[in-house]
């Protein structure tokens, strides 16, 4: 099937990115700021989404049936077109804990007739999994996946709506490969933003935000503890996990948490959306509570997470250093309702708050405390060419990709990168990797198309620690818009332990793609 060969989700970035290539097209427009003036508002816009969940059960030809729950982000570029990324895993039925997905869709909806609209879309991406690894081959093929729908949807009130999809979901070479219907729950999220240029300038606003617009990224180097474990890999798991929070009042805050293995049993991995709440001890200490229900594990014969529905309550104690970055220390309790895994956990974190509150009745009109921060969301094909462990050489590994840059200043920014094949490797699917690091890059000139970066990212692939730098520029097509391209190399850590023995890994690696970006 031609739709996996290389470069194919860019062509479908650049053909989405060259036919909306207009002023309609851009939900964040650019506005002229009067630098002689710093009591001059910035102008923000509103930028809307839709955060989109469905659910699904497929008919296997000689397993269990398999029930997918998909959640996904939907980025709106005029009044019924939408790009996005999400993720899929089981929940109740079969045993296929660890099984994962990530995809990058495009998505197009109207309404018909008053509140009845009908939405189609196509989803492309990578993942893998299975009862064992024998039957993971089954299950997912060589681990591309495509998957497109149709269907009617209800608009219940503006916060949310309902519908019903014909789907197509097919893995190549795999078990995958039927229609069925699914059921999905849409809600609309929308948010303040304004130029990327404007990112660094001080907050110039008589508007006075009541809600909070709190947001932290949380870095852990985490330890899975198996309680009497039943299946074959009994040691305990050192996992790195990514945690967005999204505080929605002072105390209160949505997250979702990825998490993978890098030692013990490196291919492991789960997502965790969920609640929590922040109880503040003092100026510089805060206590977090929270409870993620979601999907994960490995083949259950070896970490037995049954289906994979997995439920972990979790408390952190933080630490502040500054007023954007903080240390923690964590202590959960991790279990599987319908396998027999139990686990409790205990981790150290390093907390990034992208944005805080600062409000007074009269609004905000502070220069020294409230900047504008640049945001960048970068979706991507990369290729790992020249590929080769302890020295013998495979296939190239083709990833889909999506990358989280947050600036500090005019200069710095730390990215955080998340990555699926959607090929084999060594005659397996499901490789992924999950990084985070440092990046420098050229201060931004609306005038210069061209912004270059060389980043470090360390993280976990297939077999343990890597660490990968690239080189790479966001070539603009308008203030709001880039093509992305990146080159770099990925190498595996080696020293402590810190890979299996005997799957040294390295390649060097392409990406090309397309950049959002703006500034909060």
């Amino acid at each position: 099937m031609k739709i996996y060969k290389n470069y194919l989700l860019v062509l479908l970035f650049v053909f989405t990115q060259t036919l909306f290539a207009s002023s309609q097209l851009q939900t964040l427009s650019e506005s002229p700021l009067d630098t002689t003036d710093v009591n001059t508002p910035i102008k923000q816009n509103k930028v809307n989404g839709l955060i989109v969940l469905d659910y699904e059960v497929i008919s296997l030809p000689d397993n269990q049936s398999i029930d997918l729950l998909g959640g996904h982000y939907l980025h709106q570029l005029n009044d019924w077109l939408y790009l996005g990324i999400g993720v899929h895993a089981p929940l109740v039925k079969g045993d296929y804990g660890g099984f994962m997905t990530l995809d990058a869709t495009i998505h197009a909806q109207r309404k018909v007739y008053g509140d009845l609209f009908v939405n189609g879309g196509t989803s492309l991406g990578g993942g893998g999994g299975g009862s064992s690894r024998a039957q993971s081959k089954e299950l997912s093929g060589t681990s591309g996946f495509i998957k497109s729908y149709i269907g009617l949807g209800y608009e219940l009130n503006e916060n949310i709506s309902v519908g019903a999809n014909y789907t197509y979901f097919s893995f190549r070479d795999s078990q995958i490969n039927s229609s069925q219907v699914n059921f999905f729950i849409q809600a609309p999220v929308s948010y303040l933003a304004s130029s990327y240029a404007n990112a660094g300038k001080a907050v110039q606003s008589s508007y006075n935000l009541s809600e909070s617009n709190e947001n932290i990224f949380i870095l852990e180097m985490n330890n899975i503890f198996q309680i009497d474990p039943t299946g074959t890999k009994k040691q305990t798991i050192n996992s790195i996990a990514l945690q967005f929070s999204h505080f929605i009042d002072d105390s209160n805050y949505l997250f979702c948490e990825g998490e993978v293995g890098y030692k013990g049993l490196p291919l492991y991995n789960h997502i965790l959306p969920g609640v929590g709440h922040k109880s503040l001890i003092s100026s510089r200490v805060n206590l977090y509570s929270q409870v993620g229900i979601g999907s994960g594990g490995f083949s259950p014969d070896e970490v037995d997470t049954g289906s994979g529905l997995l439920i972990n309550p979790k408390f952190s104690l933080e630490y502040l250093l500054t007023k954007k970055l903080g240390v923690s220390l964590s202590s959960g309790y991790l279990f599987a309702p319908t396998g027999t895994s139990k686990n409790y956990t205990i981790g150290t974190a390093i907390n990034y708050h992208i944005t805080q509150k600062y409000k007074n009745s009269n609004g905000f009109n502070t220069t020294d405390d409230f900047k504008y921060e640049g945001v960048r969301f970068n979706l991507f094909t990369q290729t790992e060419f020249d590929a080769k462990t302890d020295d013998k050489a495979h296939h190239d590994v083709n990833l889909l990709s999506t990358q989280f840059d947050n600036l500090i200043g005019d200069y710095w920014y730390v990215p955080v990168q998340v990555s699926i094949a959607y090929n084999d490797f060594q005659g397996s699917p499901g490789y992924g990797e999950i990084l985070a690091g440092v990046g420098v890059q050229n201060k931004y000139v609306q005038s210069d198309n061209f912004q270059n970066f060389f980043q470090l990212l360390i993280g976990s692939n297939h077999h343990g620690i890597i660490f990968k730098p690239s080189i790479g520029t966001n070539y603009s097509l308008s203030d709001n818009y880039a093509l992305y391209g990146q080159f770099g190399k990925t190498i595996s850590v080696n020293s402590m332990g810190l890979y299996q023995e005997g799957r040294s890994f390295s390649a060097y690696n392409i990406g090309v793609g397309l950049t959002y970006r703006f500034s909060l």
